[in-house]
């Protein structure tokens, strides 16, 4: 599944997960700060991982590189002040 981020500087990311579990740690329309967000998103994606593992026995790679690319937006933000994360919304994997 695909979920659209809003950052802070009001830049907008599309983001993927192999799992709809994500949803269970983000709500369309909410903002989180920048260390809620991306503590939900790191416990999240292990979820996934996990998934995705006891199905196919194999962790998600590009789930892992999501993570790694999101946390690499994050830390242009980590001087900010008061610096949220948005959750516009979630839709289906492409």
């Amino acid at each position: 599944m695909t979920y659209t981020l809003r950052w802070p500087d009001a830049s907008q990311t599309a983001a993927y997960s192999p799992s709809l579990v994500i949803q269970d740690y983000f709500q369309p329309g909410q903002s989180y700060a920048l260390d809620e967000f991306l503590s939900r998103l790191r416990e999240a994606t292990d979820i996934a991982n996990e998934r995705v593992r006891a199905k196919f026995g194999f962790a998600c790679s590009r789930a892992g590189d999501q993570l790694r690319s999101l946390e690499a937006l994050a830390a242009r933000f980590s001087s900010l002040p008061g610096a949220r994360v948005e959750v516009l919304g979630f839709g289906p994997a492409d």
